[in-house]
């Protein structure tokens, strides 16, 4: 029954049905032809409420909207300026701008998709003018864009700290460190490609020309920092920063930097609605498979079967990281997170795992499934954006995914990388 189930929602994938009525029709047929007692056919419309029944997901469509609200308000320009000030005297100068935009753009929006779009599309055509290879130039941008659900706020750990009952403040700390080692790495391949293919570097910015580009840029490059600040002294909760920010950047895109007009608002509540809806549909529509997967005890069996592996943590996260790998090979990471993580979190709990620890892991891991096809959302998000082929960008991107694995490696054998910043700052 499970067995059809899957070969259902797969099928229905490959005929090009969206992901969330995918996972609805597969659970309902499963339901339907469940051995044993029958199934009340109320219960898929109560596991697809019961879902999304949590006053922590008020945060995701809020988010989303502070992000919509600061990508059309000027901030992407005003961050590109920024980042060519600090390390547009680099080697491979567009490139490290490209990395270190989209580092700081993941602290506003938390969006790989509403990043790479964002600034691929003013990045991509300038790295073209200057003579980067255009699936290089997309590649940067994807790698970068990568960041965005690593660092707060991040809708994929806020997914997961609702169906895990984790903080979700914890769970912003601990994505930190392992960001900050991604951006350090891409920062070096690019200066080692930018020497290969000599990628010339722009003349190094005065301290009073970064000084004028930070003043102009300082409202963008608090907001981070409000999130966090705002969370971590209590004063406000998850919720009630998430609706500040919207505030926040409400009035830095119409009254500060005035480049988001009222006539604009109506298209930024739209397309901010419109990305939020598909974020709860998706998580409601796991609720009906989810429950069908728990009466079936399939995430038992799975958990038992890895579980049997090794007692060893370590080797256990080695065999959860590569699953994982495989399954990004055919499902993005949204789908994958809501599907996966019930069936894991026994494994984490047998084991002892940290659970801010095993959440980083488990996110991480599935955010690298954008990178490589044949799903790599990223890889066709630049590819579309840069108008350029997807091989090009698909074998470009290599190097950035070869490092993004090498970190994932590394947080998975020392943990301190992760819980180190929760467990300091808490």
């Amino acid at each position: 029954m499970i067995l059809l189930s899957t070969l259902v929602f797969f099928g229905l994938l490959l005929v090009g049905l969206d992901v969330g009525f995918s996972m609805i029709l597969a659970a309902l047929i499963g339901m339907t032809l469940r051995v044993g007692p029958g199934v009340d056919p109320v219960m898929a419309p109560l596991t697809l409420a019961s879902n999304v029944d949590s006053a922590a997901l008020i945060t995701v469509p809020l988010f989303v909207l502070a992000g919509e609200i600061m990508n059309k308000g000027g901030v992407t320009r005003r961050l590109i300026d920024w980042s060519a000030a600090m390390v547009g005297h680099m080697r491979g100068s567009l490139s490290q701008v490209s990395v270190i935009t989209n580092l700081i753009m993941a602290g506003i929006s938390g969006s790989a998709v509403a990043d790479a779009t964002a600034t691929g599309s003013v990045l991509i055509p300038e790295m073209k003018k200057e003579g980067y290879k255009p699936g290089y130039a997309a590649a940067v941008i994807g790698a970068g864009a990568m960041l965005g659900p690593i660092l707060p706020p991040s809708i994929p750990m806020i997914l997961y700290a609702v169906m895990a009952n984790l903080s979700i403040l914890r769970l912003f700390l601990a994505g930190v460190v392992p960001a900050l080692l991604l951006c350090a790495g891409y920062m070096a391949i690019c200066a080692i490609v930018a020497r290969r293919r000599n990628y010339r570097a722009r003349e190094r910015a005065t301290w009073n020309e970064r000084a004028l580009v930070t003043r102009t840029s300082i409202w963008a490059l608090l907001m981070p920092l409000l999130i966090i600040g705002g969370i971590r002294s209590g004063l406000i909760t998850d919720t009630e920063a998430a609706g500040m920010i919207c505030v926040y950047a409400l009035i830095i895109g119409l009254f500060v930097y005035g480049d988001l007009k009222l006539r604009d608002l109506g298209g930024v509540f739209y397309d901010a609605g419109r990305t939020a809806a598909v974020i709860l549909f998706l998580l409601a529509a796991a609720g009906p498979f989810a429950w069908l997967l728990s009466e079936s005890h399939i995430a038992t069996a799975i958990s038992q079967s890895i579980l049997g592996v090794s007692d060893n943590p370590l080797i256990v996260l080695l065999v959860v990281n590569v699953m994982l790998l495989a399954v990004g090979m055919i499902l993005e990471p949204l789908p994958a997170l809501v599907m996966f993580v019930p069936t894991l979190l026994p494994i984490q709990a047998q084991l002892g795992i940290d659970p801010i620890h095993f959440a980083a892991v488990v996110i991480i891991n599935l955010m690298i499934g954008m990178m490589h096809p044949p799903v790599g959302l990223l890889v066709f998000v630049t590819s579309a954006v840069g108008r350029v082929p997807i091989w090009s960008v698909a074998i470009e991107i290599l190097p950035f995914l070869g490092w993004s694995i090498a970190v994932l490696v590394l947080i998975s054998t020392f943990p301190v990388l992760t819980i180190g910043l929760p467990n300091l700052l808490m």
